[in-house]
């Protein structure tokens, strides 16, 4: 059964940082595609970075591209979101998904991604 489960949320101020980390049991996030999405109050889940098998290149939405980056640490079979230069904006619950695979063209689709994390909340000041 596969389980995953981040961490690393929380309040920080606009202009600040954090780094979110995805762990898993039960698969091996270099042999599936994984994905960052997040969900702000009211609002439905919208991608935000994912990466592939391969690692490179790395997918980004285009309201984080350049402040985000996605990786993978296959000793520690553990994937970060590094997230920079925060925005109040960027305030929601972060999920990470995966699936064995999916099509480029369907990378940023939440429908492409059957494990899902219970999320963890990031709040940013103004």
């Amino acid at each position: 059964q596969v389980q995953l489960i981040e961490s690393g949320g929380g309040l920080v101020q606009a202009g600040g940082a954090l780094t979110l980390s995805c762990e898993a049991s039960g698969l091996t996030f270099s042999s599936v595609v994984t994905a960052w999405f997040r969900q702000a109050p009211g609002k439905g889940r919208t991608f935000v970075a994912g990466i592939r098998t391969s690692a490179t290149p790395q997918y980004y939405a285009e309201s984080v591209k350049g402040r985000f980056t996605i990786s993978r640490d296959n000793a520690k079979n553990t994937i970060y979101l590094q997230m920079n230069s925060l925005q109040p904006e960027d305030t929601a619950v972060y999920y990470c998904a995966t699936n064995p695979w999916v099509i480029l063209s369907a990378i940023r689709r939440e429908d492409q991604y059957r494990n899902w994390g219970q999320g963890t909340q990031v709040t940013i000041s103004s």
